[in-house]
């Protein structure tokens, strides 16, 4: 989805976030070819061609993937811009989206064969080659290593945890992907896990489940199906929601549990019967990890850690 090959699009270029992620994006390699900005058509920022519109700027620079940089109130006409003029990859950074506008987002982009990742992304990053958005901030490669761990959360921050406590154990990543914490997302962990499947430099993969929605569910069943055979490491937060008093709301639009749907507790349960290594806590990550790269480590390495 994301290497140094990959043409990068930046919608909404001219704002304050744009200004700062951008340069982080450029800096650690990534191939920004043009940016958006309406009306600043003409000018250049860090060194980036800004068009007016998304038409006029693929037109001169074709590009592989849209990352946008827009408010929520404003996504959907962005996002619909970037999947009208076929960009095949659309990565919606904005939380809170409208739930109407992000439904209308997600049925136009399928219909036209784009993938849609968000909204509520953080973004992502392939180790040492690209990143997308607020990936790892200024200095990514203080959180992320080259290595053969591919990472899916909905959070973005636990997302960019994960990563840390891995590398701080010399376990780097293939890919990380925010997919959102909102109710409405584009991309589930169902149509991620394939491409991880593929990926020769994947070995393991790793995702991070929330309360609410039935994305951890749909990972069970493509497990116990076979749609994914390589380790896959969970961890599903949340089930402390359980015990509170019904009707409570919380921030997350996602975090919805209604007549067991969504239950981290069943998510868990689930995701165990099909032979998922599930983690009882963050600290479990790396150790479960580790098992799933070299289940069956040398007597000498045995020996030597039983010292």
């Amino acid at each position: 989805m994301l290497d140094e090959s990959s043409r990068v699009l930046v919608q909404g270029i001219s704002g304050q976030q744009a200004r700062t992620h951008v340069s982080y994006m450029i800096r650690y390699g990534t191939k920004v070819v043009a940016g958006v900005a309406p009306g600043k058509g003409g000018m250049a920022l860090d060194g980036v061609p800004v068009f007016d519109s998304v038409r006029t700027a693929v037109r001169e620079r074709p590009a592989d993937i849209a990352v946008l940089f827009v408010p929520a109130a404003y996504a959907k006409d962005a996002a619909l811009e970037a999947i009208e003029n076929g960009v095949p990859l659309v990565v919606v950074l904005a939380e809170g989206v409208p739930h109407h506008d992000a439904a209308e987002i997600i049925d136009r982009a399928s219909k036209s064969g784009v993938r849609l990742i968000g909204p509520n992304s953080q973004g992502m990053i392939s180790p040492g080659k690209a990143k997308l958005g607020g990936t790892g901030g200024a200095e990514p490669e203080r959180l992320y290593k080259p290595g053969p761990v591919g990472i899916i959360s909905r959070s973005g921050g636990m997302g960019g945890e994960i990563a840390n406590v891995l590398s701080r154990k010399g376990i780097g990543q293939s890919t990380y992907i925010s997919i959102g914490g909102d109710l409405l997302i584009g991309t589930s962990f169902v149509e991620l896990l394939p491409l991880f499947e593929r990926d020769p430099e994947t070995e393991v993969a790793v995702i991070f489940g929330e309360p609410g929605t039935g994305h951890e569910e749909e990972v069970a069943k493509l497990v116990r199906d076979g749609g994914f055979t390589k380790p896959l490491v969970a961890l599903v937060v949340g089930e402390s929601m359980e015990k509170l008093p019904k009707g409570m709301s919380f921030g997350h639009t996602s975090s919805i549990i209604a007549r067991g749907l969504g239950s981290p507790a069943q998510k868990k349960r689930l995701l165990k019967e099909a032979g998922v290594t599930v983690a009882e806590n963050f600290s479990e990550i790396p150790l479960l990890v580790e098992r799933a790269l070299d289940p069956h480590p040398s007597l000498s390495l045995a020996g030597r850690g039983s010292e």
